[in-house]
């Protein structure tokens, strides 16, 4: 299925490969990076079904589940005997659309579009996650990663410790780029947060049950505060358990430590909720925690979670962990707080410092919104991703410009 809602005349012409659906509720940050890109790109996705389309509209999507039955029959034969690795629709769409790109999300997925690439002559773009570079490898991705990376154009990455991750893995320095991801910052209304003392303190946790999230330690934290402080307290949980086993076991440490604790009647747990939602939760809540850990099967978030983005331009102040590139959004005592992986304890200790540091919390809040205006507004950042576009065509020389944020990512030595 092909939907059009925006027309222009295009210098690029580019096709999204994307795994799952377009688009789950929780992937509005992959939805920003094609829908800020600027009229002279034209973008056609490839998916394998569409989701959520009334949260998400679509243009230019194609789905493999809207093919007939004897086509998708055919590309499961395929792919099974190993003939092809890659959708049938993708081939047709690259054939039909000719892009001069094609960008992949998710290094598996690149992995799978080698032989499209070749095939069709097309400069091949992908984007690592989270996923790609810590759980895949340890999965038996090594051998193919390595194959790709002789072969694809360049590496995109939300952050420095991303990218210096996926130099690690094999890849060439001069193909990796940092590209920050990025949030709408014209359409959330800064209203920064202060707790006044005189009402209850309103915590806000916002995550999948999954262990990288780290949602047992911070209602461990909230705990050890509550329970050191007397302080009153309320708990939001937005978000909930998957279906697999991992996520299932994941949610019952969340109940568990809230019965430790005796969270039961000042936690709610709202599950699912659209992104409207969440914001609106923000704005009545004081101050947002999200502790990022590396989980046992290697999980991490690779770079950040998009929704410290969504806090910090709202106002909301942040208590995260020092994990991957949480970092470059959440600077120590500048723009939000900090503690270490897997520390309780630490967290508490940050969430006591802003119940009593309420002015110097203040200033963070406002520093966190220039910083997400500065470097992580989906806009400029779009604009940003299609200049990478142009110069990897020739497009654009690339001297014509001295923005930092378009040049290769120098790894440290």
């Amino acid at each position: 299925m092909t939907h059009q809602l925006r027309t222009a005349v295009p210098q690029v012409r580019v096709v999204h490969s994307v795994p799952g659906a377009w688009l789950p509720i929780t992937q509005n940050w992959l939805y920003n990076q094609v829908f800020h890109l600027p009229n002279e790109i034209e973008s056609h996705v490839v998916c394998q079904r569409l989701a959520n389309a009334d949260v998400f509209p679509t243009y230019n999507v194609r789905a493999v589940d809207d093919q007939s039955m004897a086509t998708r029959l055919r590309d499961t034969i395929s792919k099974s005997l190993r003939l092809r690795r890659h959708s049938s629709l993708l081939e047709r769409t690259v054939r039909q659309v000719q892009p001069d790109i094609l960008h992949s999300h998710f290094g598996n997925v690149a992995c799978d579009n080698i032989a499209v690439a070749r095939k069709f002559n097309v400069k091949h773009i992908v984007t690592f996650y989270g996923l790609d570079v810590n759980y895949l490898p340890q999965r038996g991705w090594m051998g193919r990663y390595q194959r790709m990376f002789r072969e694809i154009d360049l590496v995109l990455c939300e952050g420095p410790h991303m990218a210096s991750r996926i130099v690690e893995l094999g890849c060439p320095k001069r193909k990796v780029q940092v590209h920050r991801l990025g949030v709408n910052v014209d359409s959330i209304l800064f209203q920064p947060r202060q707790w006044r003392g005189d009402e209850p303190l309103r915590i806000l946790l916002a995550a999948e049950f999954r262990e990288k999230k780290g949602l047992p330690d911070a209602l461990e934290s909230i705990g050890r505060f509550h329970n050191q402080t007397r302080t009153p307290i309320e708990v939001t949980i937005i978000g909930d358990a998957g279906s697999s086993a991992a996520s299932q076991i994941e949610r019952q440490r969340v109940v568990e430590v809230i019965a430790k604790h005796k969270l039961q009647n000042i936690v709610r747990m709202l599950g699912y909720q659209p992104y409207a939602r969440l914001m609106q939760e923000a704005a009545a809540h004081h101050v947002f925690i999200h502790p990022s850990v590396t989980a046992a099967d290697g999980q991490t978030e690779g770079g950040a979670p998009v929704v410290l983005l969504d806090m910090a331009a709202a106002g909301v102040p942040i208590i995260s962990t020092q994990h991957c590139d949480i970092p470059e959004i959440v600077i120590p005592r500048v723009t939000g707080l900090l503690a270490a992986e897997r520390d309780p304890q630490g967290l508490a200790e940050q969430l006591a410092y802003f119940a009593q540091n309420q002015f110097a919390c203040a200033a963070m809040t406002r520093n966190a919104r220039k910083h997400i205006e500065q470097h992580f507004h989906a806009p400029k950042q779009g604009a940003a991703l299609a200049a990478r576009y142009q110069r990897l065509l020739g497009l654009v020389p690339l001297s014509a410009s001295t923005d930092e944020e378009l040049l290769p990512y120098r790894i440290a030595a």
